[in-house]
C-alpha cells in the first residue's frame, strides 16, 4: 500500500476526471500531479480500478448500485401473495431485478427467492422501478393504487395489471394514473396450480392501453412481453372488452362449477372415469384460489350476472325434465294398480285376458326365437368366437358392436 500525505488533500477537478475515465491505460497507471507537490505519485494495479460511490441506505432496502444485465428490467410487484410470488419466481430466474411490497410481511419468503421486499411503499417507489406489476386482489386494487406515492416514480413508469377482469382494470388505471405513465392490461390465463410444471402453450392475454412513442418505452413494453414469450406462452392481443365477454363464459363459469363441486365434497374412488378425474382436477385448480378472486370475477364483470341467471335456468330445466319423466312413471304405476283393483270384481274377464296374453306372449317368443336362430346360424362360422346379441342398439350399443365385430365376434 502506498501512502502519501498529498493524497489527503482535495484533488483538482482535472484529476477527478481521470478517475471516471473508462480508458484501460488510465486505469492501469494513474498520475496525480497536485499543484503543491513537485513529486508525482504513480499507482499501479493488476486489476481494473472500480470506483463506486453511493449513499448509505437502510439494510431493508436494495442496493441502488445496480449490476443487472443490460437486457433485464427492474420490476416492482405490488401484492406479494401466492400469485405475486408465483410470477416473481420466473422473473428472478430470467435475470430481472424484482422488488416487492405487500400489506403482509413476506420479507422472509422474498429473501429466499432473491427478491428485495420493502415494507414501505415510499421506499419502493424511491427505487424508481421501470415496471410496476399489480398483483393485488380485484376488490383491493383501487384502494392500493390510490394510496401509492405516484409522485416518487419516474413519469414514464410502465404499469401492468394481471387482474382477471380487464374493463374494470383499464378504466381504473386510466382514471388514477397520470397521462405520462404507460399502461398494459394483461391476464395470464394460468396460476400456481394449472402451471405447476411449465407455462408452455398457456394463454397470455394483453392489451397495450397506452405506450409512449419513445423507442425506449416501446422497447421496454416488448421486453416485458418477452418474459412470457420466453416461457412458451401463447400470446393473445385482445381488447379488454372482448376479454371480459369471453371470460364470463369460460373463467367465471369454471370457477362457479368448481366451487359447487367442492361444496359437494367429491372424493376419488378406485373406479374413477376420465370424466370424474377431470372434475376432481377442476376442484383442485379452483379451490386453491381465494373467494375474493371469485367474488371479483362476479362483481366486476358485467357478463357474470347473466351467466349466473342462465346457469340457474339451465339447472331448473334439467330438474324439470328429470322429475317430468319420474312423474310419468309414478302415474303409470298408480294407473296400473287402479286397473288391478278394478279387475278383481270381474274374475272371468281377468282369466280370459290372462290366457289370451299368455298365448300371445308364447307365440311372440316362438317367432322371436325362430328369427333369432335363423340370423345367428347364417353368420356363425368360427367356433372360437362368441355369439353376442345386443339388446338396445342406440349410441352405446353401436359403440360396443363396432369393437366386437372388429374382434371377429358374431353380433
Amino acid at each position: 500500500m502506498i501512502y502519501d500525505p498529498s493524497l489527503h488533500r482535495s484533488l483538482p477537478k482535472h484529476s477527478l476526471s481521470l478517475l471516471s475515465s473508462p480508458s484501460p491505460p488510465l486505469l492501469q497507471s494513474l498520475s496525480f500531479l497536485p499543484k503543491t507537490s513537485t513529486k508525482p505519485i504513480f499507482v499501479h494495479s493488476a486489476k481494473p480500478l472500480c470506483i463506486k460511490c453511493c449513499f448509505t441506505t437502510p439494510a431493508s432496502e436494495p442496493d441502488p448500485c445496480d449490476t443487472r444485465p443490460v437486457s433485464s428490467l427492474k420490476i416492482a410487484i405490488i401484492g406479494f401473495g401466492n400469485y405475486g410470488q408465483f410470477l416473481a419466481k420466473t422473473l428472478v430466474s430470467q435475470g430481472h431485478k424484482v422488488l416487492a411490497h405487500s400489506r403482509s410481511d413476506y420479507s422472509h419468503i422474498a429473501k429466499k427467492m432473491g427478491v428485495f421486499f420493502l415494507k414501505n411503499p415510499d421506499d419502493l417507489c424511491e427505487q424508481h422501478p421501470e415496471v410496476i406489476l399489480l398483483c393485488t386482489s380485484i376488490i383491493s386494487t383501487e384502494l392500493v393504487l390510490k394510496t401509492l406515492p405516484l409522485q416518487r416514480l419516474k413519469r414514464s413508469t410502465l404499469f401492468i395489471d394481471v387482474l382477471s377482469v380487464k374493463e374494470f382494470a383499464r378504466n381504473l388505471l386510466l382514471d388514477v394514473l397520470p397521462a405520462d405513465f404507460d399502461i398494459i392490461c394483461s391476464h395470464p390465463m394460468f396460476g400456481p396450480q394449472s402451471a405447476r410444471q411449465s407455462w408452455r402453450d398457456l394463454l397470455f392475454v394483453y392489451e397495450k392501453v397506452r405506450i409512449g412513442n419513445e423507442s425506449s418505452r416501446v422497447q421496454r413494453c416488448e421486453q416485458f412481453l418477452e418474459i412470457f414469450r420466453n416461457e412458451g406462452c401463447k400470446m393473445v392481443e385482445m381488447s379488454c372488452q372482448e376479454h371480459d365477454k369471453f371470460a364470463a363464459g369460460s373463467q367465471f363459469m369454471t370457477h362457479t362449477v368448481g366451487r359447487v363441486l367442492d361444496m359437494l365434497g367429491l372424493e376419488s374412488t378406485p373406479i374413477n372415469t376420465k370424466g370424474y378425474e377431470a372434475l376432481l382436477d377442476l376442484v383442485e385448480n379452483t379451490s386453491g384460489d381465494s373467494f375474493d378472486l371469485y367474488y371479483g370475477l362476479f362483481l366486476y364483470n358485467k357478463s357474470a350476472l347473466e351467466m349466473v341467471e342462465r346457469l340457474d335456468l339451465a339447472f331448473d330445466a334439467l330438474r324439470n325434465e328429470l322429475f317430468g319423466r319420474l312423474h310419468q312413471i309414478v302415474r303409470k304405476q298408480l294407473f296400473e294398480k287402479g286397473q288391478k283393483v278394478k279387475s278383481l270384481h270381474d274374475g272371468s274377464y281377468q282369466n280370459d285376458a290372462a290366457s289370451t296374453l299368455s298365448s300371445n306372449a308364447l307365440r311372440s317368443q316362438d317367432i322371436i326365437a325362430y328369427e333369432f336362430k335363423g340370423k345367428i346360424s347364417e353368420s356363425v362360422d368360427d367356433s372360437s368366437k362368441l355369439k353376442i346379441a345386443i339388446v338396445g342398439f342406440g349410441n352405446f350399443g353401436q359403440f360396443l358392436a363396432n369393437t366386437m365385430a372388429r374382434q371377429g365376434h358374431s353380433v
